[in-house]
């Protein structure tokens, strides 16, 4: 399974490729900001991010996005360019018929630490040590992209089967 975890950002947005093929350990395949320049105006920006969001998934063409689910933020205009910078990522894995899941950051940190609350230096750290990297992730927005499709990984053999109970339970 190859998935890319998007971490949502107008300014900076994350991206990580992770594959993991039967049993065996993950492997990064990339990973790297895209960027906007905070000069330009909104319309510009947004249409800077899709372009590029647009390549990097056609691209890849991978089997799963992930991304980042927006649940709070302490200052609004941030919640704003992070949620439209998800809502761009969205539709980008939609239009090339990628499926599509969310986390919230809790969930990630939980899956890749073992505790929710972890900070952006133990997160780097557990995905250079699940990922066998040389060094530790960074910038923190390339090391969520891909703590995102590590925590898909470790959670698709459940979703898998929860999906396949409710098709049997319909089939009944």
């Amino acid at each position: 399974m190859f998935v890319v975890g998007i971490d949502p950002g107008l300014s900076r947005c994350g991206y990580g490729g992770v594959r993991q093929e039967g049993g065996a350990s993950p492997v990064a395949v990339a990973a790297g900001v895209l960027t906007t320049s905070p000069s330009s105006a909104l319309p510009e920006r947004l249409a800077s991010l899709l372009g590029q969001l647009r390549r990097l998934l056609s691209q890849w063409r991978p089997d799963v996005v992930v991304v980042e689910r927006v649940l709070f933020q302490v200052n609004a205009r941030t919640a704003m360019s992070v949620g439209q910078a998800s809502g761009l990522a969205l539709a980008a894995a939609a239009e090339v018929g990628v499926p599509v899941v969310q986390y919230s950051p809790n969930e990630v940190k939980q899956a890749v630490t073992g505790w929710g609350g972890a900070g952006k230096p133990q997160v780097q750290r557990m995905v250079q040590a699940l990922l066998h990297l040389p060094e530790r992730p960074s910038p923190a927005d390339q090391a969520d992209a891909l703590a995102l499709a590590l925590c898909h990984l470790a959670n698709a053999p459940l979703l898998a089967a929860a999906a396949a109970a409710a098709r049997a339970e319909v089939a009944r």
